[in-house]
């Protein structure tokens, strides 16, 4: 099965995002296609690090950590990024659960404060 490889057009389709940002993304080394004269093309492990990219971006890791990450699997194999991986997501876990906490109490609040306001409407 021969290789897939999308020119910059077909990568910003692709994955949704502007050419502003797979340019920044190259900027900052998190990917690195393949230049023939001025075109740019994406083989299978370019488009593999964007979905990781994107994943990363959701989950709220920093385009940083994702570099740094991203890096552990060049220099050291799986094993090392794979435990920072678990490093990186439970410090965002712990992250999200409070943030997901102050959110259900604003909520929770907001929906007092509504009820109170129609009730002294009736």
């Amino acid at each position: 099965m021969p290789e897939e490889r999308l020119n910059f057009k077909e990568m910003c389709a692709r994955f949704d995002v502007t050419p502003r940002t797979l340019r920044y993304y190259e900027y900052l080394e998190l990917l690195a296609p393949e230049k023939e004269g001025r075109s740019r093309f994406y083989a299978t492990r370019e488009i593999a690090r964007m979905t990781l990219i994107l994943r990363g971006r959701r989950w709220g890791f920093s385009l940083e950590e994702i570099r740094q990450w991203l890096l552990i699997y060049e220099k050291e194999g799986t094993s090392p990024q794979y435990r920072e991986f678990v490093r990186l997501a439970d410090r965002q876990l712990n992250t999200l659960d409070a943030e997901l906490e102050t959110l259900t109490n604003t909520i929770k609040d907001l929906r007092k404060a509504r009820a109170d306001v129609l009730k002294s409407l009736e």
